[in-house]
């Protein structure tokens, strides 16, 4: 699932993110919607895919998965994100993305600076991020959860997704 889920991310990003094409974005509603149905089926039978269940790689590509589901599947799978974080099963950084994404999907201000804007609004190539709540004190949140400071990460999305330098 995770290699699916990854490789048509990987040809978006081959391709150009900021103008997938629509076949592009089909193909990957599929596969996340696929992915979504199978990972309630399984943490319905057997709980979050923890370390001691799948091993730590197992985990992380778990939370890859269910970080890509939709809007209505994504708050299905907060409480056991939150739970999960809280029992040391979820790592800090993911922890932080999944409530970014909850957050800024609710219409509120994200608390860690993860969740960036569509590609078509990003500037030069740069990433244009959603408003963040108490911004002053972002890098110290991030710090946290074991995130690197926000302009470290700014640039490395930057690199990620526009590897061939600004459009």
């Amino acid at each position: 699932m995770i290699e699916r889920d990854q490789r048509i991310r990987n040809e978006m990003i081959s391709d150009g993110v900021d103008h997938p094409s629509k076949d592009m974005l089909a193909r990957m509603d599929t596969i996340d919607r696929e992915n979504t149905r199978r990972m309630k089926s399984i943490i319905k039978q057997y709980g979050w895919p923890s370390a001691a269940l799948v091993r730590w790689g197992g985990t992380e590509a778990a939370f890859i998965l269910v970080q890509h589901a939709d809007r209505v599947n994504h708050k299905d799978f907060l409480p056991w994100i939150i739970e999960e974080y809280k029992a040391g099963n979820l790592s800090g950084p993911n922890y932080a993305l999944f409530i970014d994404r909850a957050l800024v999907e609710d219409g509120k201000p994200q608390l860690n600076g993860t969740r960036a804007k569509p590609f078509d609004e990003w500037h030069s190539g740069g990433p244009i991020l959603y408003p963040i709540k108490d911004e002053a004190n972002v890098d110290r949140r991030r710090s946290e959860v074991g995130l690197s400071p926000l302009a470290e990460y700014l640039e490395g999305l930057k690199r990620m997704y526009y590897p061939r330098g600004n459009k």
